[in-house]
């Protein structure tokens, strides 16, 4: 009788494993889910990968990491992915620790990540994720150490779970909206908190008072050290916030620079203050120009202690350095006369749109990982860039400096950048890029990088940042490329974080870029440019994942042998372009060929820059020549 039941039991657990089993999904199927709750989405080509997602370490699908032959985490960035995060689906992966949505287009409400008990990390920065986070958001997500919501729409008051993660290190909600008292933070590891422009009011807590005032501005009811801004009345105690009615999580925003207004905040215990910005613009440019010039005299004092301004010092006005000549001189307070429209968010900071009086609009750029740079240096540098001329390089217009930011200006291109033209035109109506134009574009992006390293010899990557959005289309479809030379001037920590030329495998095998380092990108490109493919090792923070290598993937399907590439062409080819007619077909082998050539690991088998321009310039479409 008791072996009877025995085997009962035994078959009973054993069934429930198989039908257990047969409703639980592989990893493929499940990142396929949740692709599927994704929109603008088809360029990472998931569907269309034949291997599986993680091979040991390695992955060979865009934007996931891996680790002992399982997902650990999910890295799509700056896609302009939007849709809903599914995270019913993410919790079908049992080693889960990081997820990076930054840079993207998702709007709502946060996302219950409670499901996900593993989750270390957690970055949502710059989309447009809107309204109250719930106060038990966070709750029992005891191994969150980074949460990064900065730069969204969110409201209501900081969520009190955000006190219950004991690892907690960083923690960024810059650029929002949150109102309400800063809680009374007692983790023993907190290194980071920004709190930077959102709408809180009240005394800083004793625990934060230590850090950057920087992490603390743009908040005018904030008092108390490290500010300068005294409390009035002897502060009362820092609360924990109480629960918030409305769930609702939206980490990335991109928020308006100094120069710029911030967005309307909800002001508790101040509404009049909104009626003041809606109905008196001329009120917002005067108070804009003063906390900018405020700013400027921060400069002359300690970095950590803020010296309070001359009352006798006069205002001075706000003027830009011009570069060229021959342009329509414009200062900052005229820029600011117009609502400045923001473009997006890149590695240094954010992108904006103003117009001038009488001239085109500009695009303004906001540079704030540039403080390791003395005045003198910046100039010096600046004026040697802006003596550049080039049809394929976007010119800088003139700049502005102040210790603890930069701008740089430059016209403004309406088509937009190569990236989203390659990864992107489907969502914007636009029709594919042909191969005659494609093509095209990559002559102008060579001769561009050519003109560089002619006319700037001193440096070892004399663009250093050479990618797909960083390359814009004129009204013709010519590339003008952007972001260059900024090497010598960005902070070190930052370059390496962000910057293309540090993701190159030299520099990950050896720590140092070469003067092959720009080729390496331009090969990148190259296949970029043909497979429609975005690279997704580029995503990756700090150095690059040859697990996720264009080059790496391309050399898997065509192989290493040249005489193989025409027959196996059709197979790594953008399928959204149109057939490449007969007789160009010998072109795009030859191309795909140099872009695998300036691709190469090994430095010495490596194009130098010289032969691949000389090269590209060869290839000629059947209605160029003569």
């Amino acid at each position: 009788m008791a072996t009877s039941h025995l085997r009962l039991i035994l078959f009973s657990i054993s069934t429930s494993m198989l039908l257990f089993s047969s409703h639980s999904l592989s990893e493929p199927e499940t990142l396929l889910k949740f692709k599927a709750s994704l929109k603008n989405a088809g360029g990472l080509g998931w569907e269309k990968n034949p291997k599986p997602p993680c091979d040991a370490h390695r992955s060979s699908w865009v934007g996931v990491v891996c680790m002992n032959s399982s997902v650990l985490g999910i890295q799509l960035e700056g896609l302009g992915i939007s849709g809903t995060i599914d995270v019913d689906t993410l919790s079908g992966f049992p080693n889960l620790k990081s997820l990076s949505f930054m840079n993207n287009n998702f709007q709502g409400s946060m996302p219950d990540f409670r499901k996900l008990k593993d989750l270390k990390s957690l970055y949502l920065s710059k989309n447009q994720f809107s309204g109250d986070i719930p106060a038990d958001a966070f709750k029992g997500l005891i191994k969150m150490m980074k949460l990064y919501l900065s730069e969204n729409k969110f409201t209501g008051e900081i969520p009190s779970s955000v006190l219950e993660l004991p690892k907690l290190k960083e923690l960024k909600l810059d650029g929002n909206r949150f109102s309400g008292r800063v809680p009374d933070f007692k983790q023993t590891n907190l290194q980071v908190v920004n709190l930077s422009n959102n709408a809180l009011e009240g005394s800083i807590p004793e625990k934060l008072r230590k850090m950057d005032t920087t992490m603390f501005s743009g908040n005018k009811g904030l008092c108390g050290a490290p500010l300068k801004k005294k409390c009035d009345s002897p502060p009362p105690p820092s609360l924990p916030s109480p629960p918030s009615p409305q769930p609702s999580l939206s980490p990335t925003a991109v928020s308006s620079p100094p120069f710029w207004p911030p967005p309307p905040r909800p002001l508790t215990t101040s509404m009049w203050i909104i009626m003041i910005i809606f109905l008196a613009g001329g009120l917002i440019i005067f108070s804009i120009l003063t906390v900018l010039l405020i700013g400027r005299r921060r400069t002359q004092a300690s970095s950590t202690v803020e010296a309070p301004p001359p009352k006798t010092q006069k205002a001075e006005p706000v003027k830009l350095c011009f570069l060229m000549d021959d342009r329509e001189k414009f200062d900052l307070t005229e820029l600011l006369k117009s609502s400045a429209e923001v473009l997006g968010s890149g590695s240094f900071g954010a992108s904006y749109k103003a117009a001038t009086p009488t001239g085109p609009p500009m695009v303004v750029k906001r540079f704030q990982q540039m403080n390791n740079v003395g005045k003198e240096e910046f100039h010096e540098h600046l004026k040697s860039l802006g003596r550049l001329r080039h049809k394929n390089l976007l010119p800088i217009i003139a700049y502005f400096y102040r210790k603890d930011e930069k701008l740089l200006v430059s016209d403004f291109v309406h088509n937009g950048s190569l990236a989203v033209h390659l990864h992107g035109h489907q969502s914007l109506g636009q029709p594919p890029l042909d191969w005659a134009t494609r093509l095209s574009i990559v002559k102008g992006v060579a001769k561009g990088l050519d003109h560089l390293y002619k006319e700037l010899p001193g440096l070892v990557a004399p663009h250093g940042h050479l990618k797909s959005s960083n390359v814009l289309l004129n009204q013709t479809l010519q590339p003008l490329l952007t972001d260059y030379s900024l090497t010598p001037v960005v902070n070190q920590e930052t370059a390496q974080e962000h910057m293309v030329a540090y993701k190159s495998p030299e520099y990950i095998k050896t720590g140092r870029i070469t003067k092959k380092t720009d080729v390496w990108s331009l090969g990148v490109l190259i296949l970029e440019i043909l497979t429609g493919k975005f690279p997704g090792n580029l995503l990756q923070k700090g150095k690059g994942n040859d697990d996720q290598d264009l080059a790496v993937w391309v050399k898997s399907i065509v192989g290493d042998d040249a005489a193989d590439y025409e027959s196996k062409l059709v197979l790594v080819l953008d399928k959204d372009m149109e057939e490449i007619r007969e007789g160009d077909k010998k072109l795009a082998v030859d191309l795909l060929g140099i872009g695998l050539s300036c691709c190469d690991l090994d430095m010495e088998k490596r194009l130098d820059l010289k032969e691949a321009v000389e090269r590209i310039e060869g290839l000629k479409v059947e209605d160029d020549k003569e």
